[in-house]
């Protein structure tokens, strides 16, 4: 623990205690640049259509498609919903229609892999329990300005399933997030509580499902609490942590980077969508 060798005990039992942990500023301004270059990049290159899939959440996954499984070991760009009016014009200029990017940009954009390779992302696992960790999803979630879109009550061990339950995410801004422009909000110490809902896919048909497992409230907004973070801050969040976001209605956007491991006790089973078939272990 090089970085937090004094106080890695501390910050692993707020994070046991809340589900969640910010680690303020820690990704380097040079590192920042290389990953917002790489993503600008693909964006200019981006050629959207009406056949390009749309993410939203709004739909109870029910409009999962082909192009969001393929892109479990690939690099796929997902249409934000308010992006087309209904004649399937663009409402936005071409640089701000994608949702987000996904879902193995370690594996294929060299800044992501360099992120990734980072003592901090390492040491973030291990404050979060891992021992090693396996890498199996990157992506930038884009809030865009004006249309980026909500994101419901959800907990990833419903979309990222381990046996037992071991998903850790690290959530990294790559602009300020606050409430006015779409951040994050979780429920500290909801993490303890079940899983509500479950998303798979029977490979037989291509058909992903989600069920309710357990009805147990989201939480209300008593319960509730904004992630407002600055630019190069970690949010560690446990894969049974409640959280959302709300549209973005302001003239600022919110873009961040998402990574997504399991320790690699835990056994990754066959209904998970996500399956990294042509790629090696990302191993940290």
């Amino acid at each position: 623990m090089s970085r937090f060798s004094t106080q890695f005990n501390d910050l692993q039992k707020r994070y046991k205690q809340d589900g969640f942990l910010v680690l303020p500023n820690k990704i380097p301004e040079e590192l920042l640049s290389q990953v917002k270059n790489e993503i600008d990049r693909y964006v200019k290159a981006y050629e959207p259509s009406l056949g390009s899939s749309v993410f939203r959440t709004d739909t109870r996954d029910k409009d999962r498609d082909e192009a969001f499984l393929a892109s479990a070991c690939q690099v796929h760009g997902f249409l934000e919903s308010e992006a087309y009016d209904e004649q399937g014009k663009l409402t936005v200029p071409k640089t701000q229609c994608l949702n987000k990017i996904g879902h193995a940009l370690h594996d294929h954009l060299q800044a992501f892999n360099n992120l990734a390779k980072q003592t901090i992302i390492k040491e973030a696992f291990q404050i979060a329990g891992h021992l090693e960790s396996n890498l199996v999803q990157t992506m930038v979630i884009f809030k865009q300005p004006r249309i980026g879109g909500q994101v419901r009550w959800h907990q990833d061990a419903s979309y990222l399933i381990t046996q037992p339950s071991s998903v850790v995410g690290l959530w990294i801004a790559l602009e300020d997030a606050t409430v006015e422009n779409g951040c994050l909000w979780m429920a500290p110490g909801q993490h303890h509580g079940p899983l509500r809902e479950l998303y798979t896919v029977d490979w037989q048909s291509r058909q992903g499902f989600l069920k309710d497992i357990d009805d147990t409230p989201w939480p209300n907004s008593d319960q509730e609490q904004a992630i407002e973070v600055e630019t190069g801050s970690i949010v560690i969040f446990h894969d049974h942590m409640p959280h959302r976001s709300a549209p973005n209605r302001s003239d600022k956007s919110r873009v961040a980077v998402t990574l997504h491991a399991y320790d690699t006790r835990s056994v990754w089973p066959v209904q998970n969508w996500l399956h990294r078939q042509n790629l090696q272990p990302f191993i940290l």
